[in-house]
């Protein structure tokens, strides 16, 4: 299977395990959380495993919304040369308190990439995951 189906097609959608691939494939994306009355987005680095996102994050705002407002929106996208993709996942929000999944999701790599402290592990539960794949105008 190519790695971007129907190049023939200005937007294609791609199926949920294509989706995942891509998540996996990537490092950053962002967080929309409801903070009061609004959305907020925060960007984060993270990890994905057996159909969940992993991040790591410090007292604030975010954590405490999470507490509150667990349904999220999780959303990553990339850029390359003449196509792009965009994954979209809805879900809800957890915070982690065993240190055997802490030491699970270390091991998968996710470490801080802002030097601040972050002792807090968050799992997203997907409940949908949704993927385009743009094939860009060429000039």
């Amino acid at each position: 299977m190519s790695e971007f189906p129907e190049s023939d097609r200005p937007v294609v959608r791609l199926s949920e395990e294509q989706a995942w691939e891509r998540l996996a494939s990537a490092k950053v994306g962002r967080l929309v959380t409801v903070v009061g009355d609004r959305p907020e987005i925060y960007p984060v680095n993270y990890v994905v495993t057996d159909g969940k996102v992993y991040f790591r994050t410090g007292e604030g705002s975010k954590l405490s919304e999470l507490a509150v407002h667990p349904n999220v929106a999780f959303q990553v996208d990339h850029i390359h040369e003449d196509t792009a993709w965009s994954i979209v996942v809805h879900g809800s929000a957890h915070v982690l308190r065993s240190f055997d999944d802490a030491a699970k999701i270390d091991a998968l790599g996710l470490t801080p990439w802002v030097p601040t402290p972050k002792y807090d592990y968050v799992e997203i539960r997907a409940a949908e995951v949704t993927g385009l794949q743009y094939n860009l105008v060429k000039n």
